[in-house]
């Protein structure tokens, strides 16, 4: 069920939010009963507690949600969304103590926690039982649009890859495409060799669907914009396997894919003045006879040769071919993102989204709309000092640089190579899973990045 705030009625509770420091002036304007009930109950105000206050008929007329200091805020994205297992089930409105500068992002937070992946079982969570009322001032409609594009990221990498394939993602992108009247073109298969798209064949065709490129397109003005996201549906390494353990998650290989295409859906939804392409490759890393091997040279799209030195660094491979095609037709801005290195979680965890970018004010633009947003990002070099790690001498490039430092970096650079005639071209190494839940993020599918970048777009395209 999409998320969406509730009505306003008569029976809609009122929610204060309240800080220790603020408890006891509030607690002095309240009759009798109600202080007492406070009182004995322990509440203190502390961030992620909440209280029930009950009527003369022991119904609930009210309730309190900790809303902690400042400092505890600053540590948590959705601090109202902490308090949400302490609500009984029903419909809030907030009443005081919600700073108008962080309304839009509780507001979020709350739609975000009762997200639930319910596709292979009924579903049972407590906080999609307890609604809100939107905050006044925010724009409404917005924030469901921001949380339809989450539930459609989460949605779409929680789905294991016996259901979300090549040919199950290419279904989600025509779906997206109907949805918003986008025209769509998926080059498959075979096709790919004839137009000149080698790697991303040679990465797909050992698996039982057919690899893909999946080209969608909405709008005829205004600046250009071109989202590219990794669709590795299922990565297992190739003839360089991944052990067990490391292939327990890469149904959530195609993040990147599964971002863009969150990222397109609100950008089309809100109906900027954009001309939006969206690029995936689609392709699973299976093994079989005809898998490409170590060692192999691979010739891409822009020319450029590539010597494989491990069939599990397969990523950059697919998405170079994709980023020659969109920079063919030299955008305003261009943007790749991908589930790609292991080294940009040792930089950064799983909450950040490391990004690079060339051009400062793009950065800029980045890092104060992700602060805002309640969607952090971190920005990593281009460092250009690193190329010759990325050059093998027997070809052009090498996609898997030995030694492992700088991974991420150097896959960032791999891709720049790929590049040149944007106007500005960002990229993100982002993990798209949340290892436990947190209030307003399930464990499961995340989308990182999304709500940054479109905060950003007004500034950095000039709308």
């Amino acid at each position: 069920m999409p998320a969406r705030f509730a009505a306003d009625h008569e029976d809609a509770l009122p929610l204060h939010l309240i800080e220790p420091s603020d408890l006891q002036p509030w607690v002095s304007k309240q009759d009798s009963r109600i202080s007492a009930w406070v009182s004995a109950s322990g509440f203190a105000g502390a961030l992620g507690t909440a209280l029930m206050l009950p009527g003369s008929d022991g119904t609930p007329v009210a309730a309190l949600a900790g809303y902690g200091n400042e400092e505890q805020r600053a540590r948590q994205r959705f601090p109202l969304a902490a308090a949400l297992p302490g609500l009984a089930p029903g419909t809030y409105r907030i009443a005081s103590g919600l700073p108008s500068d962080t309304a839009a992002t509780e507001a979020l937070g709350w739609l975000l926690s009762g997200y639930q992946f319910t596709r292979y079982h009924q579903g049972n969570s407590p906080s999609a039982e307890k609604r809100l009322v939107a905050p006044e001032g925010v724009d409404t409609a917005r924030i469901q649009v921001l949380a339809a594009a989450e539930e459609l990221t989460r949605d779409l990498v929680n789905t294991p890859a016996s259901d979300m394939g090549p040919e199950a993602l290419e279904a989600a992108a025509r779906h997206l495409a109907k949805e918003h009247d986008a025209k769509i073109e998926v080059i498959t298969g075979d096709d790919l060799r004839t137009r000149n798209f080698p790697m991303i064949h040679a990465v797909g065709r050992a698996s039982a669907q057919a690899p893909r490129l999946i080209d969608l397109r909405w709008g005829n003005t205004g600046p250009s914009l071109t989202l590219v996201g990794k669709g590795v549906c299922f990565d297992t390494g190739g003839l360089n396997l991944k052990p067990g353990a490391s292939m327990g998650l890469m149904k959530k290989d195609m993040g990147g894919a599964a971002n863009t295409m969150g990222l397109a859906k609100a950008i089309m939804a809100l109906g900027l003045p954009v001309q939006l392409r969206l690029l995936i490759p689609a392709v699973e890393n299976s093994v079989s006879a005809n898998s490409f091997r170590p060692g192999d040279i691979l010739t891409s799209r822009k020319g450029l040769t590539v010597e494989i030195n491990n069939t599990d660094a397969e990523g950059r491979l697919v998405l170079a071919d994709a980023l020659s095609y969109a920079d063919e037709d030299a955008p305003d801005l261009m943007i790749s993102m991908a589930t790609l290195t292991g080294a940009a979680r040792v930089a950064v965890g799983p909450d950040l989204a490391p990004f690079y970018v060339d051009d400062d004010s793009v950065a800029a633009a980045l890092a104060l709309s992700g602060a805002a947003e309640a969607d952090p990002v971190w920005r990593m070099p281009f460092h250009s000092a690193y190329e010759a790690m990325i050059e093998p001498g027997i070809a052009d490039l090498d996609n898997a640089p030995a030694g492992g430092f700088a991974g991420s970096i150097t896959a960032a650079l791999f891709l720049r190579r790929f590049t040149g005639k944007a106007k500005a071209y960002a990229h993100f190494d982002i993990y798209s899973w949340q290892p436990k839940p947190e209030p307003g993020r399930a464990k499961g599918g995340l989308g990182q990045g999304v709500r940054a970048i479109l905060g950003a777009l007004p500034k950095v395209l000039d709308l």
